[in-house]
């Protein structure tokens, strides 16, 4: 299907679309050139809003990039149905309870993978101040490449009620706080065409620093 095909946003014109997809192939190119070197897995990882359009991102460059990485997300394990199914009558299965330690659990299986040497896109809400601190201890061995994916408020309620399967009010929470907490190393809008976001990913990736500025240091 390639990339295109997990689009569910606006698309744009077969000229743009052709343009672009020029542009991406001779991105990969000189990705292929440039060989990645031998360290640990290479991470990419985009903070947005729930509903922001994350996944549509993750798995467009998953199809783009000239070298395998795994798209990691809460969403992945909670379809794998690892979590126990819904016990309000049991008070230690409630998710208030749970979801603390899942999310933690989350958290720290990224360094695991990624010193196994797997490249890694992975799709998260960083919702506290604690949980940027602690990716950032987590992942500073590696090489990470920090994308902020912003979409206007009045677009993001719309996707929430489109969907229906997240708590409304989250999106408006999500784009009140969590943009305040990252320095990125790119900046996307997801109103744009996902083929302008994909090309500007893989050209920012191309010439990112060996330090993400998300470490701040």
């Amino acid at each position: 299907m390639g990339y295109l095909g997990a689009c569910n946003g606006t698309r744009s014109s077969g000229l743009w679309q052709t343009y672009y997809l020029g542009r991406i192939a001779e991105t990969c190119r000189k990705l292929e050139l440039k060989k990645l070197s031998d360290s640990p897995g290479k991470i990419i990882f985009i903070n947005g809003a729930s509903s922001s359009g994350k996944s549509t991102l993750a798995q467009a460059l998953q199809s783009a990039l000239p070298v395998p990485f795994w798209h990691v997300s809460i969403d992945h394990l909670i379809a794998a149905r690892i979590l126990p199914p819904s016990r309000p009558e049991v008070a230690e299965f409630e998710w208030n309870e749970i979801r603390p330690h899942f999310f933690d659990g989350f958290r720290r299986c990224l360094p695991a993978l990624a010193e196994a040497g797997n490249n890694l896109i992975v799709e998260h809400i960083i919702e506290t101040d604690q949980w940027c601190a602690h990716l950032q201890e987590l992942l500073r061995p590696f090489d990470v490449f920090m994308i902020g994916l912003h979409c206007p408020i009045e677009e993001l309620e719309r996707r929430e009620i489109e969907r229906g399967d997240r708590r409304v009010g989250s999106a408006r929470q999500d784009f009140l706080t969590i943009h305040k907490l990252c320095v990125y190393d790119l900046e996307l809008s997801s109103i744009n065409p996902l083929e302008a976001n994909v090309q500007a990913v893989l050209e920012a990736w191309v010439q990112r620093q060996k330090r993400s500025r998300w470490f701040r240091d």
